[in-house]
């Protein structure tokens, strides 16, 4: 699932708990508090009082956050848990089944068949898993406790918009327990900016009618400028003697360097690609396209990324990763992630938030600060880097 604005939902999942404060409002008073904003972005007090009808926080939402599926885990046993051989098998009879549609969105949006499939499989699991929360109770829940204040807050109106326009009636208005949305996990703000109705039937339907599924995904990928007959990324190795403060090229340049793609294939004739070591030298190196940057809008995980890429190449017939996942890969918790994030700030790096996602400009800071250690400067989050830095982890 995700969110945009350019943010995504891994942002979710990784969140912290809600602050203490927030349990002193009572749930009438933030009801009572949010009417006002809601009037304001047009909503009556029929819609509002229908989707808030009988609401009151839910204790399971609160619990779902503190789940960290994309945190701890070795990269390589949860890219491999996604593209595995039943959902690759699955993504081919559904690239047969809808070839039609596909086709048509391929036209329209310039987005390939084969990473919308994985999207839609790794997310619901092409429609076989269904939405069952409340979207408005989870979405209360975490407004209520100020999640991410005030994003909830605000998608909670939204979805209030959405049943108002007629798009839905309350008892559709279901959601993961983020309040995403739909086959490939539209937040409600997504739904109102890139929800399509594809097939044409006078309403966009992202429940149960698979065209406008996989239209609207291919639309907001597209609106994220996604860019046509470029990969995601690829597998490469590097030659012996790397520089390994070297992360940021062009594919001319990386060819020069030695650097290579694993499947013998050659580079894109263009473009900037940037290494990275998801587990660290020893493990897997890739280089990142342009692209690779519009599946982390749809949820901000490294993991997450390289998943929905290797699926959607196993799918199109693309061979397993060759290099061995390292059997020591122990990725460092959200809490740990946080407290590096802090110590780098506090070194002078520049931190774009303290929410655990350590992006590619963290990593060059990480090379920077491995190089001044002794350490190998892959860039790479490790236990061993934060007790070197005098970090305690959590």
């Amino acid at each position: 699932m995700f969110i945009r604005g350019f943010a995504v939902l891994a942002v979710v999942l990784g969140l912290c708990c809600a602050p203490a404060r927030a349990q002193e409002q009572t749930f009438a008073a933030f009801e009572a508090e949010l009417w006002p904003d809601a009037q304001a972005k047009g909503i009556t007090r029929a819609t509002f009082d229908l989707a808030l009808k009988g609401v009151t926080p839910d204790p399971r939402v609160i619990a779902a956050t503190k789940k960290q599926p994309e945190y701890g885990k070795p990269v390589g046993d949860y890219v491999n848990a996604i593209a595995n051989r039943r959902r690759i098998a699955d993504g081919e009879l559904k690239a047969k089944q809808w070839s039609k549609t596909f086709d048509a969105v391929e036209k329209q949006f310039g987005v390939e068949r084969w990473v919308l499939i994985a999207l839609w499989g790794i997310e619901s699991d092409f429609g076989a898993e269904k939405d069952r929360w409340d979207v408005f109770r989870s979405l209360a829940t975490l407004g209520y406790v100020r999640y991410r204040h005030p994003y909830f807050r605000n998608e909670l109106i939204v979805a209030m918009r959405i049943m108002q326009d007629g798009h839905f009636p309350r008892d559709k208005m279901v959601s993961s327990w983020a309040g995403a949305m739909g086959q490939t996990q539209f937040m409600p703000t997504n739904v109102v900016d890139y929800a399509v109705d594809f097939s044409g039937d006078g309403k966009a339907d992202i429940w149960t009618n698979v065209p406008d599924v996989l239209g609207s995904t291919g639309n907001y990928l597209h609106k994220g400028n996604w860019k046509h007959g470029l990969p995601w990324g690829f597998e490469v190795s590097v030659p012996k003697g790397f520089d390994y403060m070297r992360s940021r090229a062009s594919f001319a340049e990386w060819a020069k360097l030695g650097v290579r793609r694993a499947d013998g294939k050659p580079f894109p004739p263009s473009g900037p690609g940037i290494l990275f070591f998801p587990s660290g030298a020893n493990g897997p190196a890739f280089l990142a396209t342009e692209n690779y940057a519009v599946l982390k809008e749809y949820n901000n995980s490294d993991p997450y990324a390289i998943a929905v890429g290797h699926l959607a190449d196993r799918i199109n017939g693309a061979q397993p990763i060759k290099a061995a996942w390292p059997a020591d890969d122990r990725p460092l918790s959200r809490d740990a992630r946080i407290a590096l994030q802090k110590k780098l700030s506090a070194l002078g790096y520049k931190v774009l938030d303290f929410e655990g996602h350590i992006d590619f400009d963290l990593r060059d800071n990480i090379r920077a600060e491995q190089a001044k250690l002794g350490m190998l400067p892959d860039g790479n989050p490790t236990a061993a880097l934060l007790e070197k830095l005098g970090v305690k982890a959590p």
